[in-house]
């Protein structure tokens, strides 16, 4: 006996069940648990007999026959019912459900599984994934159209090969960089939408460092200037977002390099700890002013095709200015490029600086001290406009955290012994 066919129907048996399930407790009329089990099952028995068999026309006219059926039962409930559901989400479920049955036989079991249970979870989450698409904006379609375009439209024609001087211009690469940084921002901007506004102080600093830093500095300095008693708060989840923006960047490391992350990783998480303590500092010694207003400032929409092109465009000026430093002035002279970078665009030198590593340009030990450089060089630039757009409070308090934090990295980069790592 083949015990592997048993398997097999089992699961189908079980995928079966679980769609049948769902569909008969939103009370369906057209097909319940015992229906929908039988299609499984079905659905099995019609790929053991095209395999046994060797004949690929069983398959399809058993699927034919199925959807001659479901043509019948929905012509019979038009007639016979008023006020029926004309929707065809459940003859889909159930043609799916049979497809399913015959790719465990003919194809992937672990596929197989997945779609299945895949299409159990999203039948049972209508109610709330519609409820989701009705808060949905203009600009939040604009994100989810525009990360679209960029990752499956444009992404897929560029050519997979290098252009230019110095031989380090991929398209290719470039767009999936651009793809990557786009995608992280989107993703935090629809937790964003998930949780809601008033999220509180602490998820507004993690929220604001995965959508961006940058921007969200510039929100709330600009929000102290409107009310002068909310500098604490501001302070906080400013160098909260700005602790996170670092987890950001060795993420995009793991990325790029997965293989030379246990090499990178290890001082980047101390720097992160040491602003993560301050972070707990700020919170329990200095935002002790409950009545703050701790909403959180509605972000932009962080797919924005231009934005997108900005990033590509700066990406890849990186690119060129890293070979040509690494190659007219040497590796050492790479410490000025990551400063300069770093000032607007950490995640630019970041992959940039990735790349290179990854191409053997770049030594591990180096690698990651240019990479808290820029990350160094980024706090500056914010504190900067955190002290021009903001209050003197703020100003204070954002200078003393982001201070004692490149004073830390500055030590991590001098003193961090080269045998140090995973």
């Amino acid at each position: 006996m083949n015990y592997d066919d048993l398997t097999t129907l089992g699961i189908a048996f079980g995928i079966g069940l679980l769609i049948g399930l769902q569909r008969e407790h939103t009370d369906n009329k057209m097909a319940g648990v015992r229906t929908f089990t039988l299609i499984a099952v079905l659905g099995v028995v019609s790929g053991f007999l095209t395999r046994d068999f060797d004949n690929p026309y069983i398959l399809p006219a058993i699927g034919l026959s199925l959807t001659a059926l479901l043509v019948m039962a929905n012509v019979v409930k038009l007639k016979r019912l008023k006020d029926t559901d004309v929707g065809q989400t459940t003859e889909v479920a159930a043609l799916l459900t049979f497809a399913i049955g015959a790719y465990l036989v003919l194809g992937s079991q672990v596929i197989g599984v997945i779609v299945g249970g895949t299409m159990a979870v999203l039948l049972y989450i209508k109610e709330r994934l519609h409820n989701f698409i009705d808060t949905l904006k203009d600009k939040d379609l604009a994100a989810i159209m525009t990360f679209a375009g960029i990752s499956l439209i444009i992404l897929p024609i560029l050519p997979n090969r290098t252009f230019g001087p110095l031989d380090v211009l991929n398209p290719r690469n470039i767009w999936m960089m651009v793809t990557l940084i786009v995608g992280i921002s989107v993703v935090g901007y629809f937790i964003y939408k998930f949780v809601g506004k008033k999220v509180g102080i602490i998820s507004n600093g993690v929220l604001g460092g995965l959508i961006s830093s940058t921007a969200t500095t510039v929100s709330y300095a600009r929000k102290t200037t409107d009310a002068k008693n909310i500098g604490k708060m501001a302070a906080f989840v400013i160098m909260t977002a700005s602790t996170i923006a670092l987890v950001r960047i060795i993420f995009e490391i793991g990325i790029v390099i997965p293989e030379l992350l246990p090499k990178l990783i290890l001082p980047l998480i101390v720097e992160f700890i040491f602003m993560a303590l301050i972070c707990v500092g700020l919170f329990y010694f200095i935002n002790k002013d409950t009545s703050e207003d701790n909403e959180m400032p509605e972000p932009k929409n962080p797919a924005q095709f231009k934005s997108a092109l900005i990033f590509g465009l700066l990406y890849g000026l990186i690119l060129l200015a890293v070979a040509f430093t690494k190659k007219t002035f040497g590796n050492e002279a790479l410490y000025v490029v990551s400063i300069i970078s770093g000032l607007t665009d950490v995640d630019a030198i970041t992959l940039s600086l990735s790349q290179l590593m990854k191409d053997g340009g770049l030594e591990t030990n180096s690698g990651w001290r240019l990479i808290l450089l820029a990350s160094l060089s980024n706090l500056v630039f914010k504190g900067g406009m955190a002290a021009t757009l903001g209050t003197k409070k703020l100003a204070k308090w954002v200078g003393l955290s982001f201070g004692v934090s490149i004073v830390a990295g500055l030590l991590l980069m001098w003193l961090w012994p080269e045998g140090w790592h995973f």
